[in-house]
């Protein structure tokens, strides 16, 4: 073989290389991002499900709070007469 044709050679096989070794890194980048917004979903999920307990919790706490309490329409038995200036 001559020497250009060793060079070229070398050269594609180089290139070659390269590239692969490249695309393995650049794929197992993409894996750990894609797997990062997993996690992060798997996060939002969480804290949204908690938020929804807690929202529960206080709904009944209110329920449970309401059915105690007696509450007039005080202002509905007010005579229309104007308040006092000061």
């Amino acid at each position: 073989m001559s020497r250009a044709s060793q060079l070229t050679l070398l050269g594609t096989s180089l290139f070659a290389v390269s590239t692969v070794i490249f695309v393995h890194f650049q794929q197992k980048s993409e894996k750990e991002a894609m797997h990062q917004g997993v996690v992060r979903d798997m996060e939002q999920q969480r804290i949204k499900r908690e938020r929804q307990l807690d929202f529960d919790t206080q709904k009944a706490l209110e329920e449970e709070y309401k059915k105690g309490q007696t509450v007039s329409q005080s202002l509905a038995h007010l005579p229309d007469k104007p308040l006092p200036s000061r």
